[in-house]
Parts: C-alpha cells; structure tokens; sequence
C-alpha cells in the first residue's frame, strides 16, 4: 500500500515529565514504546540485541566467578535488567535510574511487560540515582559495570553526563570495580577516543564489540578490564 500522509499513525505520547534534568517523555508508536529525553530519542522496545549483549559481554569478559555482582547504569526501556535477571550467573544486580518517570513507567506502567519478572526477583534493586554521582559516593562495589545512559561517550543526554567518560569519571569506575571486574559502555557508534582514554586510565584489555542491529549501523559495546 502506498504511503500517505493519511495513512501515517504519529506517535501517542503515554506520559510527558518535567524532572530535575529536563523533559522525559514515553510515547506508544505502532507497537513500540519509546524514551525521549529532552527532544532526543533514546530507546525503544523494537530490539534490544545490544543491549542484551552488553550484559553478556561483560559476563564473558569476567570469566568463572561465582554470584558476581552487577551494576546496570540506566534502566531505560529493561532489556538489560530483564536479560541479567534471567541468567542465574549473576549475584546481585543493582539498577542505577535517575529518572523518577522511567521508574514509575516499570513499577506497574507501560514498561511492567519487559521487566515485570526482572523486578520480582531478589537479587535485583533500583537505585535511583544520578549514576555519576553514585559512582563518586558509594561505598559498594561490582565484579561489572554495564553503562547504558547515553547514545555513548561522544553523543551525551545531557551536559553533566560528559565527566562520566573523563579521566575523572573513569577512576570513579575503577574504584567501585572489583580485582578484575570488568566495564562494558553501551554506544550507538564507536569512539577511538574514548578507548584512547580508557588505556589511558589504566585499563586493560580495551576493545570495542559490534552488534549488528536490525537497521542502520551497529551499534557497538566499548569493554575494558579495570585497572590492577
């Protein structure tokens, strides 16, 4: 059937929020659900490939080690949540969110269809949290760090999200990682740069994965040993 202006569904906004970091808003588009932060698209629920990978990439980065802890950064649409807390290899897995909305959107909203069972489980919290603030101040620490609040280190959400990918930012990984834990950050593209930066910081074993993705350029997961 031939397109036309008539025929074009536009999106269904579900739910717009004025946080303390800007506008979020999920919107029902056909059958996906969709994230938008301050007019930038950030997710929806028509994959979830990468973000699935990210999670077993760091996995298979540690090697055998039993229950290891997991720190997920940014809830977003709940793959990544959903797909650890299917996988028994996991000891605690803490969900940093610092969006009040996409929270509520999962506690019984929209969102309940991908991370009902995740959020059932024992092994899993949400903290919600600014995760580059809870990375300077916790006293926890992780075998794993799976980072996933940007379109990666060169395409930021907001402003404040840039120290993440620092010199700074990066000890702020390294501290919380445990003796060879392992840092995996989600990117729509790969950034030399941000490798750079990594062997810099001192971690070991730096590459970046790609992931064929159902349409447009893979997206890709930056991996890293923390350092000693």
């Amino acid at each position: 059937m031939p397109f036309t202006s008539d025929s074009y569904e536009p999106p269904e906004v579900l739910d717009r929020r004025e946080g303390p970091h800007g506008e979020v808003v999920l919107r029902r588009h056909g059958a996906l659900l969709q994230i938008i932060a301050n007019g930038c698209f950030l997710m929806d629920t028509s994959d979830g490939r990468s973000e699935r990978r990210l999670v077993d990439a760091a996995a298979e980065a540690l090697g055998a080690r039993s229950a290891p802890h997991l720190l997920i950064g940014g809830l977003g649409v709940g793959f990544s949540l959903a797909h650890a807390a299917a996988d028994p290899r996991w000891g605690r897995i803490a969900v940093v969110e610092r969006e009040r909305a996409i929270v509520d959107w999962h506690h019984g909203g929209p969102l309940s269809a991908v991370s009902e069972a995740a959020l059932a489980d024992p092994r899993a919290e949400i903290v919600e949290a600014d995760l580059v603030d809870h990375l300077r101040e916790t006293c926890a620490t992780y075998d794993a760090l799976c980072l996933d609040i940007d379109n990666g280190p060169d395409w930021t959400v907001t402003e404040g999200n840039d120290g993440l990918y620092t010199p700074a930012g990066l000890a702020d990984c390294a501290r919380v990682l445990r003796p060879g834990g392992v840092l995996a950050v989600w990117s729509a593209r790969p950034s030399p740069d941000f490798e750079e930066t990594l062997r810099n910081a001192g971690f070991r074993q730096v590459r970046t994965e790609e992931i064929p993705v159902a349409r447009g350029v893979p997206d890709v997961v930056h991996l890293a040993v923390g350092p000693g």
